[in-house]
């Protein structure tokens, strides 16, 4: 019978994020300050990031060691399993193996909580006690929930009304994990927070510190144990994902031997 799942054993969980800026050829350009428009130094991301995070943010070692205590968290779920759609191939009539990552296996229901349990792990090191986030449809907001009641953090998630009004079982995950959540735009918004709080406000984008990628190494190296063509060529596999952030961190596998390879 034709293998469909991939399946990495706990121990086999990765044990290092890689950082690809480390391969790349040429250095990326900073970030811009919005207000300035000249490039933006650590002290501009301290208001939303801990001193730890920011080290990351501008790291450029190749792997950056995954600390035991989110491993422990990781493995509530992860590695999660790689499948082969094998019926989408057919439909399409596809020259190429599609394969999709079954991210719905964590506790929140999404890949959200492989960079919360991560940030929530090092803000409460760096000595935060209370974090502060958005949430569209509740997605993040469960995950930083679930990732605070991990750590002992306070958490305070500001929903956008209508999904405030229309999902209230996202409100109760977040509630169940101890977080405080709010309908908004509220009255409770302010522009300045306590010295003990940091504001995560879109800290689930591209533009990523290396925990963000936290499921990285286990999708490469499922990609790699799936079965190849006779002659061992990785290419002709098609992932997809829904958001480019996905296909992004099954490309970067690849990148570190190929970019060293030049």
């Amino acid at each position: 019978m034709e293998q469909v799942k991939v399946l990495l054993d706990d121990n086999e969980i990765p044990r290092e994020w890689y950082n690809i800026l480390s391969d790349l050829p040429t250095p990326m350009s900073p970030p811009l300050h919005p207000g300035t428009g000249k490039p933006i130094g650590p002290q501009d991301l301290a208001p939303v990031f801990p001193m730890n995070l920011i080290e990351q943010e501008v790291s450029t070692e190749r792997w950056i060691k995954i600390p035991d205590e989110v491993l422990e968290k990781y493995l509530l779920w992860r590695p999660t399993t790689l499948y082969r759609a094998r019926g989408f191939e057919k439909l399409l009539d596809a020259p190429v193996r599609i394969y999709y990552k079954n991210e719905g296996m964590s506790p929140p229901g999404s890949h959200k909580p492989n960079t919360a349990i991560a940030q929530a792990y090092y803000n409460k090191a760096f000595g935060i006690e209370r974090l502060s986030t958005e949430t569209g449809a509740g997605q993040w907001g469960s995950a930083l929930s679930m990732a605070c009641g991990m750590f002992g953090l306070q958490c305070r998630v500001f929903m956008v009304r209508v999904s405030f009004e229309q999902k209230p079982y996202r409100r109760m995950m977040m509630s169940t994990w101890g977080a405080e959540c709010i309908s908004s735009p509220s009255t409770r918004t302010r522009a300045s927070v306590p010295s003990d709080t940091h504001v995560l406000a879109a800290l689930d984008s591209d533009r990523a510190v290396p925990e963000r990628k936290a499921d990285l190494r286990a999708v490469g190296a499922a990609l790699f144990r799936a079965p190849r063509r006779q002659d061992g060529d990785a290419h002709g596999m098609y992932r997809g994902g829904r958001e480019g952030k996905a296909l992004n961190g099954d490309a970067q596998r690849f990148f570190d031997t190929k970019l060293r390879s030049r």
